[in-house]
């Protein structure tokens, strides 16, 4: 039981070791909610699918340390984008810029929805008229005789009578 309890108060003392340590704030609380707004724009090159802001990540951390560091130096929000662009690429950009290069990017889904009805449009127009042809086409003689046949094993004669 001792054992048990000294192993316990090892965890629990250890506990401090274990957690996250928090970016430094900027002292201008204004300043402060615009790295974060900033931060929330900006992807983790390591998760690829959160914000830096979001992430744990320690490129994630120097990324929010770079964003402070820009704004404490009196950048404006786009400039501090700007930066990390040119140093990462577009991709750092949670919301990519519309632009020719990310033209495929932005209108790629309508354009593959479009697509797509265009395809099931043909496809449903292609069976409609099948399906009218088939049925305005009259039976030939031996559709005829076999329709006759099949109707006789089912015991409805020539009068059309049924069982």
């Amino acid at each position: 039981m001792l054992k048990r309890l000294g192993f316990v108060f090892l965890l629990l003392a250890a506990w401090p070791a274990f957690a996250q340590h928090l970016d430094e704030t900027l002292p201008d609380p204004a300043q402060e909610q615009r790295a974060h707004e900033i931060s929330r724009e900006l992807r983790c090159l390591v998760c690829q699918n959160q914000s830096i802001e979001d992430s744990n990540a320690p490129l994630a951390r120097d990324l929010r340390r770079i964003v402070r560091e820009r704004i404490a130096a009196g950048d404006s929000d786009q400039a501090v984008k700007d930066y990390l662009v040119a140093r990462y690429g577009e991709w750092v950009l949670l919301k990519p810029s519309f632009n020719r290069e990310n033209l495929l990017l932005w209108l790629g889904p309508a354009l593959f929805l479009l697509i797509g009805a265009l395809v099931v449009f043909a496809v449903l127009r292609r069976q409609r008229a099948a399906a009218k042809a088939a049925a305005a086409a009259p039976l030939t003689e031996a559709e005829a005789k076999r329709l006759q046949a099949l109707l006789n094993e089912q015991g409805i004669g020539e009068q059309g009578e049924g069982r």
